[in-house]
């Protein structure tokens, strides 16, 4: 038997079904937060804006504000949250105020003497290096790493402490590159040593590369590259296979070697092209899948919106308006790699030549003592 044909008001109702509640908005302060909370412009989380002003990792952070540490605007902050340009955040006896992330942070190049410690204050009295940086209106100069009293070369300076984290922390091996001078010659067993790992007090250690530079007499100079900075590490490890440093320079730092002309006593301020290309490869530390993307990629997410950082570093011209020469390490000539490196590796490095330029007292040495 045919169905007689229903109009649609002849139709049964259906089963009700509950009334789907639109989810509010998350708000920060009142205003409600967009897809872009994230944003350069935009609301950001707390402990990601604590960690940039160099207060300590984003995990440290958390901890903090878990155990009631950290007010925002003067109410108790919470995991999670999200603040805006212009809160005010109190961490202990510390103030942070939160403004516009759109600029990039500040980085500069140092070439530390001997004779200077990588320190605020020194009980002693001794010269610091923070003496011979330009000053800040506010905040403070972070250092990437530290080289000890009687070790020169290159000290990286920023004002993020996200970045000073991300390439201080062990666990991503970023690569530093001295030039040693010892008295003696190293015999093929001690290379084996060296390159192997030797025992110290606090653990074995080991360099990735060692190669022979020459010399005179009984100092001979050698290309050295480890990835960890503990204290005196490559001092004690010449120690430990019985051969003393007279001399030791630090020339490579990651991807970011001393710039050549850089006199000591003189810091080098990078360009906006420059620092954003640091950040891209400092991105790859923490998502090594980011390293194989093209290079244009890697700056472009680092970069804020609105700027360019497509320009070669090699076309930047310094303040004096003479170019600089594209050499970087006056310590280590050019030696062949692998065409694939580790994200921490200095393949690719840049060399930042380009930027306001201090210099220092000049170079006295004899050539004849000087690392090739």
């Amino acid at each position: 038997m045919p169905r007689p044909n229903r109009s649609s008001a002849q139709r049964r109702p259906g089963p009700l079904r509950p009334k789907q509640t639109r989810r509010a908005p998350e708000r920060v302060n009142g205003q409600p937060v967009g897809e872009t909370a994230d944003s350069v412009n935009g609301p950001q989380k707390i402990h990601k804006v604590l960690a940039a002003a160099g207060l300590g990792s984003r995990r440290e952070m958390e901890t903090l504000i878990r155990e009631g540490k950290v007010r925002v605007n003067g109410e108790p902050a919470q995991v999670g949250m999200r603040v805006r340009a212009g809160d005010v955040i109190r961490v202990g006896r510390r103030q942070v105020t939160v403004r516009d992330d759109a600029k990039l942070p500040r980085v500069i190049l140092y070439h530390k003497p001997e004779g200077e410690i990588v320190s605020h204050d020194d009980p002693q009295g001794r010269p610091t290096v923070f003496e011979k940086l330009p000053a800040m209106r506010r905040g403070k100069w972070l250092a990437i790493g530290r080289l000890d009293y009687n070790t020169s070369g290159l000290l990286i300076f920023t004002t993020s402490g996200e970045l000073a984290n991300r390439l201080m922390h062990p666990r991503f091996e970023v690569e530093r590159e001295y030039a040693v001078r010892i008295i003696g010659k190293l015999p093929d067993d001690k290379v084996r040593d060296l390159t192997k790992g030797v025992r110290l007090e606090d653990g074995m250690a080991r360099f990735e590369e060692l190669e022979e530079r020459g010399g005179r007499g009984l100092n001979n100079w050698y290309r050295v590259v480890l990835r960890e900075g503990r204290n005196r590490v490559v001092r004690r490890m010449f120690d430990a296979v019985g051969y003393k440093v007279s001399r030791l320079m630090r020339v490579r730092f990651g991807v970011v070697s001393l710039p050549f002309g850089l006199r000591r006593g003189g810091w080098r301020e990078l360009e906006e092209d420059q620092t954003s290309r640091i950040l891209a490869w400092s991105e790859t530390l923490v998502d090594p899948d980011l390293a194989e993307a093209p290079a244009a990629t890697r700056a472009a997410a680092a970069a804020p919106a609105g700027r360019s950082s497509a320009r070669p570093v090699a076309q930047s011209r310094p303040a004096s308006g003479r170019q600089a020469p594209a050499r970087t390490s006056p310590a280590r000539p050019s030696t062949s790699r692998p065409a694939r490196a580790r994200p921490g590796s200095g393949k690719g490095r840049l060399s930042p030549a380009a930027g306001r330029v201090r210099e220092g007292k000049p170079d006295r040495r004899p050539r004849s003592s000087r690392a090739r």
